[in-house]
């Protein structure tokens, strides 16, 4: 038996060899490519791993097998990692900048399926690959111990392999490649690139954009508020996506008569976000500093740097800055970046109802309670106020869908109790993808919904400034989708909503197709420009 076992474990090893190796070269690196069909080839690199596990001399042999598993291990880390971020953010993993977000994306994993659910999967993950190096050291010490002469035509077999495959390769023939060293070489470049463009964004902070100081600007505000709204996840997709403009389109249009009927004009445009699918910090920075953000280390930079924000240029105009942001449940150090006079986080917001999954709390009464713990006191004293708002009901994972309540009945927020305890957990509603749009652009409705009634109630002597911070991810667009989202300008001073119109805004609050699109840095000086006399 023993005998029969050793002769079976050099064939063993090479099996196992052979499925590690087969499936970390042809694994595909973006979740739309993953089929049958992407693992019927031949990667010229796995008979070349075996034949260096073969002829590698005895002394060799360990450090070289640790080598080639801590090889295939680096490539599974990258293509699972290109999986995960192609779907989430539609590009691909740069270790260089992402790493940073581990933390994000376990507060947002655990969020949706919950913290034991979360760890459990993470576990199962490094089980998985310490499983898949125990084995493939094992495998590769067994194929070593290959004895002759099958030692010998297996070397022979595979030389012949790799030559022939050699040879298909330059001849281009359909489903034998050699793509690993580029992939490799693709993804250093790609940090070389990430590098190199931080050093053109210090050029940049070092150059400055955009005024210095906020004395003398925003002129045409006079005494009015002037209240800045991102929207999560609200991108043109949801106006413009066939299976969402039935919902959008309308909501859009009853807003408009819901805020034109309290005296109040709108217009609306297009912005380009610097990114898609998550990290709303991102779009905020860019907005608001006027510089392109559209990684995690240019954002980092930019909160250590003298780049006036948007929000310091109105404090230091006589305008009191606040935060509402309902999505910070820790502490916020890059609040002291923007300059806020008052940080309204999730605690401060004094919400007492349940949280609706991820998300901390409904949009109204976010709004209800910055008018409560913000605008009111603020405007008691005789100050003008400058908000920044983040609205979150419309965030992943999109359930359950909040329900507007009468405003005077908002509170404290039990009121939502019912609504927060309504509906299906993430794991059924992600189960069908057809329900996760149905209910990503019901969110969004509340939220459209949300904003018309708030407008039409609060917005005297107010301007509004409504944007989306990103598109949704590729589940909810499909692949290639348009990075645009829309901007809305909403205000009782006609003559300002004109001044947009005659940059290039729409009037109303649908944008068509051919209204004009800004990158989203480039919209802080329109801003600051129509907001000033000139």
């Amino acid at each position: 038996m023993e005998r029969k076992a050793g002769i079976l474990r050099p064939w063993t090893g090479a099996l196992i060899v052979t499925l590690v190796a087969w499936f970390a070269f042809t694994l595909p690196d973006h979740p739309d490519a993953i089929g049958v069909s992407a693992f019927a080839r031949l990667p010229l690199e796995w008979p070349l791993l075996m034949l260096v596990l073969l002829v590698v001399p005895n002394a060799l042999r360990r450090p070289v097998g640790l080598l080639s598993a801590l090889l295939l291990l680096l490539i599974l880390f990258l293509k699972l990692a290109d999986i995960g971020t192609q779907a989430a953010f539609q590009r691909p993993f740069n270790p260089y900048l992402d790493v940073k977000m581990l933390a994000d994306g376990w507060n947002l994993m655990s969020g949706t399926i919950g913290t034991l659910a979360a760890m459990a999967g993470i576990v199962v993950v490094l089980l998985g690959l310490f499983l898949v190096l125990f084995l493939f050291l094992k495998a590769a010490r067994w194929l070593a111990d290959t004895p002759r002469p099958g030692r010998s035509w297996l070397v022979l077999g595979l030389t012949v392999l790799t030559v022939v495959g050699g040879l298909a390769v330059l001849f281009g023939t359909p489903r034998v490649e050699a793509s690993m060293p580029s992939y490799l070489s693709n993804r250093l470049a790609l940090v070389i690139r990430s590098v190199e463009d931080m050093h053109v964004f210090e050029a940049d902070l070092a150059k400055g954009e955009g005024p210095r100081s906020g004395a003398g600007l925003f002129s045409r505000l006079e005494n009015k508020d002037f209240v800045l709204i991102f929207v999560e996840s609200y991108g043109r997709s949801a106006i413009e996506d066939p299976r969402y403009a039935a919902t959008t389109l309308p909501r859009l249009k009853r807003v408009e008569a819901e805020i034109a009927g309290t005296g109040l004009a709108s217009a609306s445009a297009w912005v380009t976000s610097p990114t898609v699918g998550g990290l709303s910090w991102l779009a905020h920075g860019t907005l608001l500093s006027g510089l392109w953000i559209d990684s995690q280390a240019r954002y980092d930079r930019l909160m250590i740097s003298s780049q006036p924000s948007l929000n310091r240029l109105f404090a230091e105009a006589g305008w009191k800055s606040i935060a509402a942001m309902p999505a910070i449940t820790m502490d916020w150090p890059e609040s002291a970046y923007y300059g806020y006079d008052q940080v309204l986080a999730a605690a401060d917001l004094d919400y007492r109802g349940k949280p609706f999954n991820w998300v901390t709390m409904p949009d109204q009464y976010t709004l209800a309670a910055f008018e409560r713990l913000g605008r009111t006191p603020a405007r008691s004293a005789g100050e003008r106020v400058m908000a920044e708002v983040a609205l979150i009901s419309s965030h992943a994972p999109w359930t359950p869908v909040a329900r507007l309540v009468d405003w005077d009945a908002v509170g404290d927020g039990s009121i939502f109790n019912a609504q927060a305890e309504s509906g299906d957990p993430p794991s059924v509603v992600w189960a069908d993808p057809e329900r996760v749009r149905r209910q990503y652009i019901q969110t969004v409705d509340y939220a459209l919904e949300t904003l018309g009634s708030y407008m039409a109630r609060f917005g005297k002597d107010t301007v509004f400034v409504i944007l989306g911070d990103h598109q949704p991810a590729a589940i909810i667009t499909g692949p290639n989708a348009s990075r645009a989202v829309p901007i809305h300008v909403v205000s009782a001073d006609r003559e300002l909503v004109a001044r947009f119109e005659r940059e290039g805004f729409l009037s109303g609050m649908v944008p068509a197709g051919q209204t004009r699109e800004w990158p989203m840095d480039g919209m802080r000086q329109v801003l600051i420009d129509l907001f000033s006399a000139r």
